[in-house]
């Protein structure tokens, strides 16, 4: 048997392809129902289980929503079908009179991922650290980067394994960044708490974060990933931040984006701010009163400035 018929044969529970894919178990159930797909087979348990393919094609489902397709037009669409309306939503060709900055260096790093040359990628992207320094690497290294490996993901062009080691890249070398960084007096303000919500694996973002605020001044505090909305209530109180900052991807559901963000400001105190970044269009889609969204990772050096001047406090240079 050869590796594709093997493949072929592997299937995922629903539990996993919750969590590989970012759609909730009773969202797959209600399409399920509804559109007919998935179609899940059962495990000698009696429990879904999906295959491979069809969790490949629910990856690609998720991405386009993300994009702002809705379900019903894009669930019952062959693969090939997703495959062709992704590549007209995430790879329209720049205008000629006005190229992307930095296309080629976009490329090159690409190819060095798909070179599975993890040596290679660290040293080019340390080097680039050097060269620009922390704020412009992240704002015009890493998060293109970071869009770029999506896209090329959806269209076919790059495998799972792949995202993830340059994941891994990026996070050393951020995190070599910002142990590099002065570090902050305890006295120094804002004070940030960064963390994400149960089911957001992915915490890329907030290292992007952390480094720009530490470039800032301000003292951060780090959880990790997936930290329960009251567990993020008592470390605020026990680290006395005056902002929590959470990161999202689209692999979380909206309305549990939504509904955290929701419960998290009603526990907070009011004084304390939340700051929501991140690529999910929930949370410029609807709107929470105290919530600010940050469109772009570059907001944060406004909303630090604006932060200190609604508080008098003085800026202070890292």
């Amino acid at each position: 048997m050869n590796d594709i018929n093997r493949l072929n044969l592997l299937t995922l529970s629903i539990a996993a392809v919750e969590r590989d894919t970012g759609l909730s178990k009773d969202t797959l159930r209600v399409w399920e129902r509804r559109y007919g797909f998935p179609t899940p087979g059962r495990d000698a348990a009696g429990e879904r289980a999906y295959p491979l393919d069809q969790v490949e094609k629910l990856r690609v489902v998720k991405r386009l929503m993300d994009a702002g397709h809705r379900p019903g037009r894009i669930v019952p669409l062959r693969y090939d079908e997703l495959v062709q309306l992704s590549a007209s939503t995430f790879d329209r060709p720049a205008r000629t009179d006005e190229p992307a900055p930095g296309a080629d260096e976009l490329r090159e790093l690409l190819q060095l991922i798909r070179g599975h040359d993890a040596r290679a990628l660290s040293r080019r992207l340390r080097l680039t650290l050097a060269q620009r320094g922390v704020a412009r690497f992240v704002a015009e290294v890493v998060a293109p980067m970071n869009t770029a490996v999506g896209d090329a993901w959806l269209r076919g062009q790059m495998e799972i394994f792949e995202e993830h080691a340059y994941t891994e890249v990026v996070q050393r070398v951020l995190r070599e960044a910002i142990s590099a960084l002065p570090e902050a007096d305890a006295s120094l303000r804002p004070a940030v708490l960064l963390t994400t919500f149960p089911g957001e694996p992915h915490g890329l973002g907030l290292l992007m974060a952390e480094a720009l605020l530490t470039l800032q001044g301000c003292r951060c505090v780090s959880l990790g990933l997936q930290t329960p909305v009251w567990d993020i209530v008592l470390a605020a109180r026990a680290h006395a931040v005056n902002i929590v900052a959470l990161s999202f991807t689209g692999c979380l559901n909206p309305n549990q984006a939504f509904d955290g963000l929701r419960e998290l400001r009603t526990k907070l105190p009011e004084p304390v701010e939340i700051w929501a970044g991140g690529a999910a269009p929930v949370l410029h889609r609807r709107r929470i009163a105290g919530v600010e969204p940050l469109a772009a990772i570059e907001a944060i050096f406004g909303q630090v400035e604006r932060w200190r001047v609604t508080h008098e406090v003085p800026v202070t240079a890292a």
